[in-house]
């Protein structure tokens, strides 16, 4: 386009051209672009993270729970998370010593309980939220409206690929990254 200002994927494709010429310099930039994007918010998310005393594990419960409305059974939010039951019960304990969550007895089952956020919990994690938000803003928001629905519609397209599992990857030159 008109734009003229290059960054670290367009040096990156200028270094790997010559060595490999069968490279799709627009996909290898696509790629790399994307790589550094999710690497810079997962630093900004860590760096509030630290900021805040939470580790990623909380946060991440917090964001599950939060997920559910503030409220879920310790085996939904493993389910979640996509680990096995047992393994939560450490999570809620540290979460609940901190006042971020609270257990209570389920009204229709006694042997079960249920999780609850707590307004020191939805703060915390909203804060977090909050911190990378601005960064997805700040940068999403040299874009205007139309471009981000643009950007959206496309990763979609591209998601949408990489979610089918019948469709197995084709091999060949076109398709390699560098990284």
């Amino acid at each position: 386009m008109g734009d003229t200002a290059r960054d670290r994927a367009d040096d990156h494709v200028a270094r790997w051209t010559p060595i490999l010429p069968e490279l799709d310099p627009d996909m290898e930039g696509a790629v790399t672009r994307m790589v550094h994007f999710v690497r810079h918010l997962k630093q900004i998310r860590e760096a509030s993270l630290t900021a805040s005393g939470m580790q990623w594990h909380e946060f991440d419960t917090l964001h599950a729970l939060a997920g559910r409305h503030g409220t879920a059974a310790p085996s939904r939010l493993a389910a979640d998370l996509g680990m096995p039951p047992n393994s939560i019960t450490g999570r809620l304990d540290a979460l609940e010593r901190h006042g971020y969550v609270r257990r209570t007895p389920s009204p229709t089952d006694r042997r079960r309980v249920i999780v609850e956020m707590t307004d020191a919990g939805r703060a915390a994690w909203r804060d977090a939220m909050d911190t990378v938000g601005a960064e997805e803003e700040r940068l999403l928001g040299v874009l205007t409206p139309g471009e981000r629905r643009t950007l959206s519609d496309l990763l979609r397209r591209v998601m949408l690929r990489a979610e089918r599992r019948d469709d197995p990857p084709e091999a060949g030159p076109t398709g390699q990254s560098v990284g």
